[in-house]
């Protein structure tokens, strides 16, 4: 695990016991922290009996504490553990600002730090894949793979690849990227800024503000709030900006929004001194993520395409861009109104079978425009789309919402629709 010695003797809280906050306890009681746990499940505390303080840190007197680590996941702007912390002068911190703290006593290294609302996973993963190939110690972590404090440090040479969203970023306050990424800004996650976008972008541009000034920066969007990011750091220093560079071998990396995410990864990498041969292996080996624009099978010649995480529509119209003659699954918990940027895809779709909570508005929106039936369920949904799909047509499940009306997370989602096409042969 990842560990420093400049906790060692500190106090520290951490709220929250899933897999980061374990992890984080973990490394701190390593380094030779004090640390009060917490988790509303006592199942989750049970381990920490006798090896670690347990109480809610929200109602415990934080004097002298060095900081109340929190799961992304809490909401900074409603939580009361941040007012609470304030009162003592405590910072709330998350996962990534201790392995920033933890830096300077692991083998020399670099970082890559990537953001955006949309491919951030893929960018992350490519990267990673980009680098292993070209034989450069190697890992990601942050809001993908294992916790990073989990990891084992990387030998001399090594570079982390950080996936961070805007949360994460909140939660750090000295991760001084070698290189940061911003892919793209569309709406998302609103409900933590209180519906304020230049709040939402303001925290995806603190990626760059935390860097040094001779790091790189490196954008890869070209929308509104993408582009007043840029232009502000470019009045303070020359800051790269590129267009969608060469074409790759990888069926994985298909459609325009790939092209983004493979000019990112490209020139990450060129920044980290990756031969352009090695750059041009590692995109054409490198074969998806798993619910990302994922070919499932394909049955009587009719494609079936896993975009599970296709969470928003801004996600969802890349992967609609990427096919013709598409059954599109759609539905689960919106995060906004309306169809957004699916609008203008709407051509490539040749049917729509609804699902979830918004399932009935999506149908409403869309009837008399496109060929529509409720499903409410995604087991009906396939049956139906696997029915009326003829040989050459995609039955693309991209459902530009949130799962969490009727599964745990997009993996879950994905899981299912994958083993009900698997029943399909």
């Amino acid at each position: 695990m990842i560990t420093s010695p400049a906790w060692k003797d500190k106090k520290y809280a951490v709220l929250g016991l899933a897999r980061s906050g374990r992890a984080t306890v973990e490394a701190l009681l390593a380094a030779g922290a004090d640390v009060l746990v917490w988790d509303d499940r006592a199942e989750a505390r049970e381990p920490y009996n006798g090896r670690c303080v347990i109480g809610d840190p929200l109602e415990a007197d934080l004097t002298g504490y060095a900081g109340v680590v929190v799961s992304p996941g809490v909401p900074l702007n409603t939580h009361p553990i941040k007012p609470h912390a304030d009162s003592f002068g405590v910072p709330v911190i998350g996962d990534i600002e201790l392995f920033a703290q933890a830096r300077a006593d692991l083998p020399p290294h670099k970082v890559v730090g990537i953001t955006g609302t949309n491919g951030k996973s893929t960018t992350t993963a490519l990267v990673h894949h980009i680098l292993k190939t070209a034989g450069v110690p190697t890992t990601m972590g942050g809001n993908i793979g294992l916790p990073i404090l989990e990891q084992e440090p990387l030998r001399e040479g090594g570079v982390y690849v950080l996936e961070l969203s805007s949360y994460q970023i909140d939660l750090t306050y000295s991760l001084d990227c070698d290189v940061a990424v911003l892919l793209n800004i569309t709406p998302d996650h609103l409900d933590r800024y209180d519906g304020d976008m230049n709040a939402y972008a303001e925290a995806k541009a603190r990626l760059f503000d935390l860097q040094s000034e001779e790091h790189t920066k490196i954008f890869a969007g070209n929308d509104l709030y993408s582009d007043a990011i840029a232009d502000t750091l470019r009045d303070e220093a020359e800051v790269p900006i590129f267009a969608y560079p060469r074409a790759t071998g990888s069926p994985a990396l298909s459609g325009p929004h790939n092209a983004q995410n493979a000019s990112a990864a490209a020139h990450a990498c060129e920044a980290l001194g990756v031969s352009d041969a090695d750059i041009e292996q590692g995109l054409s080996s490198y074969t998806g993520l798993p619910h990302r624009m994922e070919r499932i099978a394909e049955i009587s010649g009719i494609a079936y395409v896993n975009d599970s995480k296709g969470t928003n529509t801004a996600a969802s119209a890349p992967a609609l861009a990427a096919f013709d003659n598409i059954h599109w699954l759609l539905g689960g918990l919106a995060k906004e109104p309306g169809l957004g940027e699916c609008e203008a895809e709407l051509p490539h779709v040749k049917a729509v079978y609804t699902i979830g909570k918004a399932g009935p508005d999506f149908a409403a929106l869309l009837e008399g425009r496109v060929h529509v039936e409720q499903c409410e369920t995604l087991d009906r949904a396939v049956a139906a789309a696997a029915a009326k799909a003829k040989p050459g047509d995609t039955v693309l499940l991209s459902p530009a919402c949130a799962s969490f009306d009727q599964y745990a997370d997009f993996e879950k989602r994905g899981e299912h629709f994958r083993e009900l096409v698997e029943a399909l042969k």
